[in-house]
C-alpha cells in the first residue's frame, strides 16, 4: 500500500499515542480525561456525569496509590468528530491515563480505534448499545446496555397482559438495539408488534409518530429516547390524548428520566419501565448517594448517568489501586476484569469475559413520594448479563 499524507499522518498518530501512553504512566499525576456533551441536546447526560465524578473524588479524595488524580473535563457536544479530536488531544497532549464518558455510542465507537493504539482504559460511563465493548480491548463499561433492560421489560409485558405493542426509538445504534431485543423477546412470549416506528435523534417532533402508533391501537408503546427526551415524549403523549385512549407507555426507563421526571405532570403516571436505577431505590448506599448528590449540586436529583459517572470512578481509582499506581494499560484492564461492588443501584460487576456491566434490573411503576413523582421498584431481575452476547455466546 502506497505511504499516502493520510496513511502516514495516521502512523505518526499511532506512534504518538503509544509514546503517550508510556509518558503517562511514569508520572507522579493520575489524569482521567472525561469527554462529556456539556452542550447540545445530550447536555443532561454530561452535567449529572460531570457531576458524579466530582462528588466521587468530593468524597474520597484526589489520591490513590500515592498517585494525585486529576480530572480533566472536555466537551464533545456527542459528535463523534469531536470526540475523536479530543480524545486524540487528550492522550497525546494532556498525557491521561485513561479516557471517560461517552455520552452517545457514536461517540464511544469514534474513540475506541484510540484507546486500542494508545492502550489506554475507555470507561464508558453512557452509552449503551451492545456491541461497543467489542470494539476494543481497552473499553469497560460501567452504564448499561440497551437491551438489559428491553428484554427484561418484554418479559413483565407478556406476564401482565399486554398483547399488541408499538415501538418507537430513536433512529441511531442504541435504538436499534432496544426495539430488537424487546421486539424479538415479546413475539416469543406470544405478543404481537403492530408497529415499528423510527424517530429522528436530532429535533425530534414525536406528534406524527405518535398518531401512527395510536392508529395501530395498540395496548402499550414500547418507547426508547435517549436521555434528556423523555420529557418531551411524554408531553407530546399527553397532548395527543394517548393517555386517555388507555395506551399504556412501557420501555427501558430512559423515558422517565430521573433528571426529569418531576416536571413531567401527572400524566406520566403509571408508566412501567425497567431500569438499573431509581433515584428512590430503598438502600442505605442509595439514600447517602442521593442526599451527598443534591447537596452538591443545588438539589438536582441524580439519575441513572450520575450512577454510571460514579461508578465509573470508582473502577478507576480501585484499578489503580490494585496495580499500586502502575498506569500501564493491560494491567488496568486485566485489574478491572471481574471486579465487584455495592453501588447506589445495588450490587454490580464488571464481566470478566466482555468487560460489560452486570447488574440488577428493576420493574418500576412511576408513584407521587412525598408530592414528587419517582420510579418506585417493584421486583428486581437480579444480575443480568447483556443478552446480545449471552445469545450470542450459545
Amino acid at each position: 500500500m502506497l505511504n499516502t499524507p493520510s496513511r502516514l499522518a495516521a502512523l505518526i498518530v499511532a506512534a504518538g499515542l503509544g509514546i503517550a501512553s508510556g509518558a503517562a504512566g511514569a508520572q507522579g499525576t493520575v489524569k482521567i480525561g472525561l469527554i462529556l456533551p456539556m452542550t447540545g441536546q445530550q447536555a443532561s447526560t454530561g452535567k449529572q456525569i460531570s457531576a458524579a465524578a466530582r462528588l466521587y473524588m468530593q468524597q474520597k479524595g484526589d489520591t490513590v496509590a500515592g498517585k494525585k488524580i486529576e480530572l480533566v473535563i472536555k466537551d464533545d457536544g456527542a459528535v463523534p468528530d469531536n470526540t475523536k479530536r479530543v480524545a486524540q488531544e487528550l492522550i497525546v497532549n494532556d498525557k491521561v491515563a485513561f479516557i471517560a464518558g461517552f455520552g452517545v455510542t457514536p461517540a464511544a465507537l469514534a474513540a475506541a480505534p484510540l484507546a486500542t493504539q494508545a492502550k489506554v482504559p475507555q470507561v464508558v460511563m453512557a452509552a449503551g448499545t451492545s456491541i461497543i465493548t467489542e470494539r476494543s480491548p481497552y473499553i469497560v463499561r460501567t452504564s448499561f446496555t440497551l437491551a438489559q433492560s428491553s428484554v427484561i421489560i418484554a418479559d413483565w409485558a407478556a406476564k401482565n397482559g399486554i398483547r399488541k405493542v408499538a415501538t418507537l426509538v430513536s433512529d441511531y445504534a442504541p435504538g436499534a438495539d432496544a426495539q430488537k431485543s424487546f421486539g424479538e423477546r415479546f413475539v416469543k412470549a406470544g405478543g404481537q408488534i403492530v408497529a415499528e416506528l423510527k424517530i429522528p435523534l436530532a429535533n425530534p417532533d414525536f406528534a406524527p409518530f405518535l398518531q401512527r402508533a395510536r392508529d395501530a391501537q395498540p395496548d402499550a408503546i414500547f418507547v426508547f429516547v435517549p436521555s434528556g427526551q423523555g420529557g418531551t415524549f411524554m408531553k407530546q403523549f399527553a397532548e395527543r390524548g394517548l393517555d386517555k385512549a388507555g395506551i399504556k407507555v412501557i420501555g427501558p426507563g430512559d423515558v422517565t428520566d430521573d433528571d426529569l421526571l418531576p416536571n413531567m405532570g401527572d400524566a406520566v403516571l403509571g408508566t412501567v419501565t425497567a431500569h438499573l436505577y431509581s433515584a428512590a431505590h430503598p438502600s442505605n448506599a442509595n439514600k447517602a448517594f442521593v442526599e451527598a448528590f443534591r447537596k452538591a449540586n443545588n438539589g438536582l436529583r441524580p439519575n441513572f448517568m450520575a450512577v454510571g459517572g460514579y461508578d465509573g470512578m470508582h473502577l478507576i481509582y480501585e484499578a489503580l489501586r490494585k496495580t499500586n499506581g502502575d498506569t500501564d494499560g493491560d494491567k488496568l484492564i486485566a485489574a478491572m476484569k471481574g471486579m465487584a461492588w455495592e453501588s447506589p443501584r445495588g450490587p454490580i460487576s464488571i464481566d470478566a469475559e466482555t468487560r460489560d456491566i452486570i447488574q440488577n434490573i428493576y420493574i418500576r411503576r412511576v408513584e407521587k413520594v412525598g408530592g414528587e413523582l419517582y420510579n418506585v421498584e417493584f421486583a428486581t431481575f437480579n444480575a443480568v448479563k447483556d443478552p446480545v452476547k449471552e445469545a450470542a455466546r450459545k
